[in-house]
């Protein structure tokens, strides 16, 4: 089974880069986030010709949104709101051997204080309800999947320069210890991190800002998938398409996708 995770920043305007990621790489399962898009006003139609037959969302007009892309039934499905806002972020779903989540963590404005940045507070808040939410929910025994744009590069080398972003809203401190008590919540395995060593720097995420975004290689790691012990060693490959930044019209996160073995 092939799982991807893409932040993709308007589902409508960039259906044509979609499909043709889908054509080109056969994911069973896409995850996306940012779909911006109302969920009466979502383009099932282009979807279902490509071969997902089953679609879950939960969209809105201008921001947000998240979406499950499937190959493959699932049931169970389920739309979270969180920190008290109906601000599509979190739906859930079941399959046969795993439960998946598909998450949009805030991204937390430009000021790391939540003191003067409403945006950061929320941020935090989100993460610290995901910890108590899958703590409560299962046990690291259970097969479980969560993916998504989590908006925080947590190990050194997700960032270009932990030194340099250490004040940046996206590896400050606090959002790296936020982020490892939901890690440590079910003993998740970072399924990309289980392939690609600590020392090795690793991005999915390039900023808008960057003119010639490879050859200035300040990314970032924002984009992320996790799976709970069980699956650990049926995680059999992973692929990073950094060549989708290059799409015509790319979001500025790329495609980030993993291979288990069910």
């Amino acid at each position: 089974m092939k799982l991807a995770t893409w932040n993709i920043n308007s589902v409508r305007l960039r259906a044509p880069i979609v499909l043709d990621y889908m054509a080109s790489h056969a994911p069973d399962i896409l995850c996306l986030q940012e779909t911006k898009c109302p969920d009466d006003l979502f383009p099932l139609d282009l979807f279902h010709a490509a071969g997902y037959e089953h679609i879950h969302m939960s969209g809105m007009k201008g921001y947000n949104g998240v979406c499950i892309f499937s190959k493959i039934p699932f049931k169970n499905s389920a739309v979270h709101s969180r920190v008290g806002k109906d601000d599509c972020r979190h739906i859930e779903v079941s399959f046969d051997g795993f439960d998946l989540h598909n998450l949009y963590i805030p991204a937390g404005g430009d000021e790391p204080d939540r003191a003067i940045n409403e945006k950061f507070g929320h941020k935090l808040d989100f993460v610290d309800e995901m910890t108590s939410f899958f703590s409560k929910k299962y046990t690291s025994k259970k097969p479980v999947i969560v993916v998504g744009d989590f908006n925080i590069a947590p190990r050194e080398h997700d960032v270009w320069s932990s030194k340099q972003l250490q004040k940046v809203v996206s590896h400050t401190p606090i959002e790296l210890e936020r982020l490892e008590k939901m890690y440590n919540t079910l003993d998740w395995v970072d399924a990309v991190r289980h392939f690609v060593p600590d020392e090795e720097k690793c991005y999915s995420w390039w900023s808008y800002r960057n003119r010639d975004w490879k050859q200035s290689n300040r990314g970032r790691r924002l984009d992320h998938i996790w799976v709970t012990p069980p699956l650990k060693d049926k995680l059999k490959s992973y692929d990073i398409h950094a060549t989708a930044r290059d799409f015509e019209k790319p979001s500025d996160h790329v495609p980030v996708m993993v291979e288990i073995d069910l």
